[in-house]
């Protein structure tokens, strides 16, 4: 599925879409260019599960944020700032990932080879003044994910 996002606000409201049909378990995979709106995609899919939107900040620096929402618990890494695979196990990244609650992953491409086996990719990249998104399925869950995201969105394309 790809759709084109043509401000700030649509990137978010697509993360809150995204976050009203999150279940327990769910791994989201954010990838795309520095600036290209994986922190803000993902504070929407936070929100829609029930965490205050200012407390949704990029974890650049501290790996992984945990925030608790009303609905769900939501794990949100960045690893970009991470250089080998040995640093996921130092940060617990196999007993979060996949787990109870729902993991947003920001510079997932960077680790391909230890993320969950099924999950849903979303990379984002700048496109005019806003993005394209394009949202893959990995595993059947994630078919039926994106199925139920198309009957209740306008994307407008």
């Amino acid at each position: 599925m790809e759709i084109y996002l043509q401000d700030s606000a649509a990137t978010e409201a697509l993360g809150k879409l995204l976050g009203r049909h999150a279940a327990d378990g769910d791994v989201f995979c954010l990838t795309g260019d520095l600036g290209a709106g994986k922190t803000l995609l993902s504070r929407g899919v936070a929100e829609a599960l029930g965490v205050s939107s200012e407390d949704v900040t990029s974890p650049t620096f501290a790996i992984m944020n945990v925030y608790q929402g009303t609905e769900l618990e939501v794990r949100h890494f960045d690893l970009y700032r991470l250089n080998r695979p040995e640093e996921l196990e130092d940060i617990g990244f196999d007993e979060y990932a996949g787990g109870d609650g729902v993991t947003l992953i920001e510079w997932a491409e960077l680790f391909s080879e230890q993320l969950p086996e099924e999950y849903l990719q979303i990379t984002l990249r700048l496109d005019g003044v806003g993005r394209r998104a394009v949202l893959e399925p990995k595993g059947e869950r994630y078919e039926e994910l994106l199925g139920e995201v198309e009957k209740d969105a306008d994307f407008g394309n």
